[in-house]
Order: structure tokens, then C-alpha cells, then sequence
């Protein structure tokens, strides 16, 4: 089984018993703020989306679910690649959680995958998430207006990628 190991995290694959703790990320609203989609409202939600993460193919995507003290607290990696996408509880937040997994994520997915560059699409207003990758490497290729339409709501984006190292 593919996993990554930190100091504090375990980033494995994700399996059906998931379902609650992910449910439990993917309907707080803090959590979803910018994300794709609104709050999961059902469970059924949730599992679709978790059976969709279990069963993408390793030639499109490659995700991880983070676990910490015990506990499956998110998601990160890149869910098409080479798009890089993740998403952690509120309860823990501001503990270097997300600049841990993503500093042990990059290698993982450069050194698995023939791409030049590992890209991001950021709501700009998401200030935590754009110093998170910028602080990995990330920079800033362009911008874009009303490129998300979500629970009512126009959201731009910010495009970033972090290179391949040399």
C-alpha cells in the first residue's frame, strides 16, 4: 500500500471506512469555504465522493487521505493530475499540518510522475492556502474572474505551479 510518512502524519489511500471522519471535513462550512463544491449536506455526498477517490485510476490522480494522532483529518494530493487539491479540518488548522503533508507530498509526486510542474487553482481570497504553496515553491502563472460558480456565488481563481526540480 502507497504511503508517505512524516514526523507527525501518515498520507495513505483512502478506504471506505473514511466515510465519517471525511464527512466530518466535507460538510463544515469552514472547511468548504473555498472549495469546488458547497458543505456536504447527506452522508450519500460524502460517499460518493470517497468512492470516486478510491476508485480513480493511478494514471489520473493520486490522493491521499492525512491521518494525525490516530485520526483521518483531510485529504491532499493530486486529484488530476497534475492538479494538486487538499483540504483539512478546521480543528486543525495553524498547526503546520498542511506545510508538513505538502512538503512530504511534492517529492513523492515528482519522483511517480512524468510532469513538468504540479498546478493549483486558488480562490484568491483563500490567503491561508496561497501562503501554504507559496511557501512550498508554488508561484503565481495567471489569473482568471467567474470561474467557479458555487452555492450562489462567483468565485475567481488564482493559478499557480511549483516546478519540477531540477
Amino acid at each position: 500500500m502507497d504511503t508517505i510518512r512524516t514526523e507527525r502524519l501518515l498520507l495513505r489511500r483512502a478506504k471506505p471506512g473514511d466515510l465519517d471522519a471525511m464527512h466530518a471535513v466535507l460538510s463544515d462550512p469552514r472547511a468548504m469555504r473555498y472549495w469546488s463544491t458547497p458543505p456536504h449536506e447527506t452522508i450519500d455526498e460524502t460517499r460518493a465522493w470517497l468512492d470516486d477517490m478510491i476508485a480513480a485510476p493511478a494514471d489520473v490522480s493520486d490522493d491521499f487521505v492525512i491521518e494525525f494522532e490516530g485520526a483521518v483529518i483531510g485529504k491532499m494530493g493530486c486529484w488530476q493530475l497534475p492538479e494538486i487539491g487538499f483540504i483539512l479540518h478546521p480543528r486543525v488548522w495553524r498547526q503546520g499540518i498542511g506545510r508538513e503533508a505538502l512538503h512530504a507530498l511534492l517529492p513523492w509526486m515528482f519522483a511517480r510522475h512524468a510532469v513538468p510542474a504540479i498546478t493549483a487553482d486558488v480562490d484568491p481570497r483563500n490567503t491561508a492556502s496561497l501562503a501554504l504553496l507559496s511557501g512550498a515553491g508554488f508561484r503565481e502563472t495567471g489569473r482568471a474572474e467567474r470561474t467557479w460558480f458555487v452555492a450562489g456565488e462567483w468565485c475567481d481563481s488564482v493559478y499557480l505551479e511549483c516546478p519540477r526540480p531540477d
